[in-house]
């Protein structure tokens, strides 16, 4: 009789395992109970041609999500953490990708405003809450593809950061976000909303290059840009 060896499986690999799918719209979803981080796990799997987009992955937890400047964005159960990833030819016309972290977190923003949560977008990608950070975008184009990882402290405060302590589902929020991004409003619909908010970044600085630069004077492009002390910058990280 052959003899049948046993395959040990690390924890990672028994949780990518066990995950279920669902459909929202045009978009496949995978649900996941943990994960290191949905956007490592999604750009990985477009890499290998093991999902095709439009698709959207989600974690009840996550342990080392991708943050900006290379933080991570981890935490339990009750708080967002999602990534999508669409063909850039879904996009609309005049959408500068350079400010796409703008448009993917204005249109999360109008989804939360619809479960009544009044929160507002600093620039380029931070959700806050009042003078508080609960959350963030980040944006990556691989190939064709344009992959958005998102995360929100909705009822716990995790990475240092504020939650909006409510009961909004995870699943549902991230329903409600991708039956509003399969419309793809145009980039001059959403910039006309975001450019009157954008005046509540100014008493705040952002990260370019390494340094910490005041918003205070920054002068607002139509495409999404800034310009501070002459220099023009964009938003895409």
């Amino acid at each position: 009789m052959k003899k049948v060896q046993k395959t040990t499986l690390t924890l990672e690999q028994l949780q990518l395992l066990a995950y279920t799918t669902s459909h929202i719209g045009k978009f496949d979803i995978c649900n996941f109970d943990a994960l290191v981080s949905t956007q490592t796990y999604l750009v990985e799997m477009l890499k290998e041609n093991q999902l095709y987009t439009p698709i959207a992955v989600i974690t009840n937890e996550q342990s080392a999500g991708i943050g900006s400047r290379d933080n991570s964005w981890s935490g339990g159960k009750g708080n967002f953490f999602a990534s999508i990833a669409v063909e850039l030819d879904m996009l609309p016309e005049d959408l500068p990708l350079g400010s796409a972290s703008i448009y993917f977190s204005f249109i999360m923003k109008q989804a939360l405003a619809s479960f009544g949560k009044n929160i507002w977008l600093k620039w380029p990608n931070d959700f806050y809450l009042n003078d508080d950070k609960v959350g963030g975008t980040i944006t990556q184009k691989i190939n064709n593809t344009l992959v958005c990882g998102i995360g929100i402290n909705l009822k716990n405060s995790q990475n240092g950061y504020r939650a909006l302590q409510c009961d909004i589902s995870p699943q549902k929020l991230l329903e409600n976000y991708l039956l509003t991004l399969e419309k793809f409003p145009k980039w001059k619909q959403i910039f006309s909303e975001y450019k009157i908010e954008f005046e509540l970044s100014r008493k705040f600085s952002v990260h370019i290059e390494n340094y910490q630069k005041s918003l205070s004077d920054a002068i607002l492009c139509e495409d999404g840009s800034l310009i501070i002390e002459g220099k023009r910058v964009f938003s895409l990280r």
